[in-house]
């Protein structure tokens, strides 16, 4: 009974890795969710770039979502938005994208 208990333990603490990422609400079993970082006072460009990272089981991390990775993809020297995207089916993979818009 002790071994079958401790192994039970071990399993749950081995898949309590994090693979999220940012959301808007909390991380759920399948997560498939978009939400705003920021805006500006440009107008709205014609330009999208996007940046992405992901993660599994929360040991396994890469990637480069961050805006300059953005922002380079498309070209984009003014921002107008940066927006973001997260899905997921947890704890087993994440992925995160920056997505801006410019000109």
């Amino acid at each position: 009974m002790l071994k079958k208990t401790l192994a039970s333990t071990a399993l749950l603490v081995a898949l309590s890795g994090c693979a999220g990422g940012l959301t808007p609400v909390s991380t759920g079993l399948i997560t498939n969710v978009k939400g705003p970082i920021s805006a500006t006072s440009q107008p709205t460009g014609l330009k999208n770039g996007h940046a992405c990272s992901t993660s599994v089981l929360g040991l396994i991390n890469k990637g480069d979502a961050s805006i300059a990775t953005a922002k380079r993809s498309a070209d984009i020297n003014t921002v107008s938005s940066v927006d973001y995207s997260t899905n997921g089916f947890y704890p087993f993979f994440g992925k995160t994208c920056v997505h801006v818009n410019g000109r």
